[in-house]
């Protein structure tokens, strides 16, 4: 009786709590009246909020009797706020059609914070390439589509090659801009080079592209050194349908993509991709000299080809929480640039795993990554075991098959081993949690993220012929808000710690502040950032012990100690404003700077027949890499320091509602004390600038045009880069020059230096187009022309001048689920 008592005091408490509050609801849309799920539902006195089910419905409940704000916003669209009024027992209604972002200051971007904020609202400069921009983009290859933006230094070294680098410190072998698809890194397991064309997912089921400039290594942890690239997919409950598409081009380029997304129930939903792509690079072979002579790359083969293909599983276990599953594999064949000479990429392999929980106070994510390759090799060390032996009066067919692993020494009359051949067979597992709440004004975001390396090169080209190298990362980061809405100064204070196996733990701290005014914001930023030796650089075995890596350390037979590899460390200070000028003229700038050390130097010799290396770390030297005597043993060490600024400035101007102007300046500068040895990377004695790997023109800039009406659209941009000198490993592109000041110029245009040949600096002027029409049935032509007017331009190292390529795509889009469901209603 007692508890039946108590249970009609809770049921009577209850009823009159529901009597005093109400409740708000409605239904979020776009324009052309599609439902958006996920949408964010924020009561703003309330700091009260949700986000909309596979319908766009939401609901609210327990809000107090009054008036309310309420703010709606979605990714790629203009956020939209309305006003209600709440009576006791009664619900409000907020209905809301957003529409697609017309203004960049009116976008939703969640790179900066890992979560949803007003791009006007982040303390950092991000660029932005919005699904419209992939979709109206007629090529298989969006990474064009980075040329067009502020700030980021563009590169394309064939048909298929395309790069990106921000804010100096390229190379051929550049890990310093972290690339994350869909909350997993996307970056290989051993090298730490970004996937690029090796990432599983397709053009297709690209929501959009966020690009941050700066270091953001506190949320996102090592090599969130330079930048971030985040690339976020398409949800099926906003995306259903189905896509067909072809396409093809000049160089045999030829791609075929389908793609298939459908709403299941209020808790399902899924999605299919997948994508064949094909072609064959520019008629260009580099030179690999024997001795004084040049000879062609071995057995070239210049066609490339991707398979592409994932699935992801979506469930609503509550209308504001979401559990993803996601699978997804490429297989790749083509040309890689190194900064040893290319490689010949064969049937390399790459699968992802992911599961993740997505609500608006906890995030969780786990995925598991594997790599794999059995026939790739460097062609550059090929070639030249190749022809030790047919040098030597061996066969051919003898010489091609020893050619992988072996290289003949005539005055010894032995083979000694020199291994081409990369295998891998690499996996690594990932894990995050997250925590976020507030509490009026303060915001709290407490995070920890686990990945564990398991590289393994099969004894190819790691210290692993015992077994694969396991490699533990830990990092644990906090990040705290306090936003004054009256005033609009907002604060941030976020710290990071991590944690490596080998190179110890380093803390990362970052501080921001913005003012809003009614026209734009400022903001005032610092940052850290780390770039980690790859375990490449760790822990390397190239070409027979030619090439090894640092991660323990040396000593040599005089007893001088080698320190062992340690991150490289960026500070940056930055100030920046984004805002509007006039109701048409927008403006997004930024200045910076940068103070950078503890650079990995070149490849260098580190001992001689008189003191050579007698221990790797505790270990001997014999041990570690049978039959080595440590008289010739190319490394890794830490060197240098140097402060490089400069700014960023992007206008966007609106000529009528649908032609749009865009214009974008970049400046980049740096401060080299070349009396400080420790700027010294060769240890020569003498500070060089191409010790130091800048690699980054001082002056760029675009200028575009892009056109929107009715069922047509077109776009031109042209850009200039000028010309400047790029340095890694044995590859160079530079001016004529004297680099030691002895009076003899070192490097000549057209000319050969060291193990490659000179074709003078980098950069130029070039105009891109693109346009195409919408029928009125879903389907979509399209046609997109990189180089327009044929500049000869070289736009990186051992790679070919680039000519004009253009592609035609035909994309048919569909909805049948729509169509059902409106005939049955």
């Amino acid at each position: 009786m007692k508890k039946l008592f108590i249970l009609l005091i809770l049921m009577c408490t209850k009823l009159v709590f529901a009597q005093e509050s109400g409740r708000i609801k409605g239904i979020v849309k776009d324009t052309n009246g599609i439902a958006l799920s996920g949408a964010t539902v924020q009561v703003n006195q309330l700091k009260k909020g949700t986000i909309t089910d596979k319908d766009g419905n939401y609901s609210v409940d327990k809000v107090p009797e009054g008036k309310y704000t309420v703010t709606i916003s979605f990714v790629g669209f203009e956020s939209a706020t309305q006003s209600v009024a709440v009576l006791k027992g009664k619900t409000a209604e907020a209905n809301v059609n957003l529409q697609e972002v017309s203004n960049m200051l009116n976008d939703i971007v969640v790179t900066a914070n890992k979560k949803p904020q007003k791009l006007t609202e982040v303390p950092a400069t991000i660029n932005i390439i919005r699904a419209r921009d992939i979709a109206q983009f007629a090529s298989f290859n969006i990474g064009e589509l980075a040329s067009r933006q502020k700030g980021v230094d563009y590169v394309r070294s064939g048909v298929l090659g395309t790069g990106i680098n921000i804010r100096g410190f390229n190379s051929a072998f550049n890990s310093k801009n972290l690339q994350v698809t869909d909350d997993r890194l996307s970056s290989l397991i051993a090298t730490g080079l970004p996937l690029g064309t090796f990432s599983t997912v397709t053009k297709d089921d690209i929501e959009r592209v966020e690009i941050l400039l700066g270091p953001n290594g506190t949320l996102y942890g090592p090599n969130a050194h330079n930048g971030v690239i985040n690339s976020i997919t398409k949800n099926p409950r906003t995306s259903e349908g189905t896509t067909f598409a072809i396409g093809a081009g000049n160089q045999n380029v030829l791609t075929a993509r389908f793609r298939h997304a459908q709403v299941l129930s209020d808790k399902f939903a899924y999605k299919v991709h997948f994508e064949r792509s094909q072609g064959t690079e520019f008629d260009y072979v580099d030179s690999v000299y024997i001795g004084t002579v040049g000879k062609p790359e071995l057995e070239l083969n210049r066609d490339f080809s991707t398979v592409k293909y994932g699935t992801g599983l979506y469930y609503k276990p509550s209308s504001n929480s979401e559990i993803v599953g996601y699978y997804g594999h490429s297989n790749n064949n083509n040309i890689s640039i190194t900064n040893a000479g290319r490689n010949q990429i064969k049937d390399w392999k790459i699968d992802e795993f992911q599961i993740k929980y997505i609500s608006p106070r906890f995030f969780a994510n786990g995925y598991y990554t594997k790599s794999n390759t059995e026939n790739t090799y460097a062609i550059n060390q090929r070639t030249q075991n190749y022809y030790s032996f047919v040098n030597n009066g061996f066969s051919e067919e003898e010489s091609l098959r020893r050619s992988y692993a072996e290289q003949w020494v005539p005055s010894a009359g032995v083979a000694i081993n020199r291994g081409s051949l990369f295998k891998d067979d690499s996996k690594r597992l990932n894990g995050e949690f997250q925590y976020n709440n507030n509490w009026s004004n303060f915001y709290l975001t407490l995070g920890t993220q686990y990945q564990k390396d398991m590289a393994d090169s099969k004894g190819t080209y790691l210290l692993d012929s015992n077994g694969g190298i396991n490699i533990v990362q830990t990092g644990f980061y906090s990040q705290f808000e306090y936003k004054a809405p009256e005033s609009k100064w907002n604060f941030l204070l976020a710290g990071r710690l991590d944690n490596h196996e080998l190179y110890g733990s380093t803390f990362l701290p970052k501080a921001a502040i913005t003012k809003s005014f009614e026209k734009g914001t400022v903001r005032f930023t610092y940052g850290n950032g780390i770039s980690v030796p790859s375990i490449l650089n760790l822990k390397g075995n190239l070409f027979g012990g030619l090439i090894i890596g640092n991660g323990e350390g040396f000593t040599l037979k005089d007893g001088k100690k080698i320190a062992k590899l340690e991150v490289e460390t960026i500070s940056t200070y930055e100030v920046g404003y984004k805002g509007s000028l006039s109701n048409k003229l927008t403006i997004d700038v930024n200045a910076y700077y940068n103070k950078s050390k503890n650079f990995i130097s070149p490849l260098r010799n580190i001992a001689s027949a008189a003191n050579p290396v007698t221990h790797v770390g505790d270990q001997p030297i014999g041990t570690v890499v049978p039959g080595s005597t440590g008289t010739f043993i190319l490394t890794y060490s830490n060197f240098g320091q140097v402060d490089t600024y400069g700014f960023d400035l992007g206008l966007n101007y609106a000529i009528t509602p649908d032609l749009g102007a865009v214009f974008n300046y970049s400046y980049f500068g740096r401060d080299l004390d070349k009396n400080d040895l420790k700027n010294d990377g060769n240890l020569d004695g003498i500070v060089l600038e191409t010790e130091l790997p800048i690699n980054t023109p001082q002056n760029k800039f675009n200028v575009g045009l892009n056109y929107n009406k009715n069922r047509f659209y077109g776009s031109m941009y042209a850009r200039w880069i000028q010309k400047y000198d790029f340095f890694s490993g044995i590859n160079i592109a530079a001016k004529t020059q004297d680099l030691n000041g002895d009076g003899t110029n070192d490097v000549i245009v057209n000319a050969r230096k060291g193990r490659t040949w000179n074709y003078g600096q980098l950069g130029g002027f070039s105009v891109d187009a693109n346009m195409g029409y919408n029928f009125a049935n879903g389907l979509t032509l399209g046609v997109s022309v990189t180089n327009l007017l044929n500049a000869k331009n070289r736009e990186f190292v051992a790679s070919p001048i680039i000519s004009t390529l253009y592609a035609f795509e035909l994309k048919y889009n569909v909805n049948f689920f729509k169509s059902k469901k409106a005939a049955i209603n």
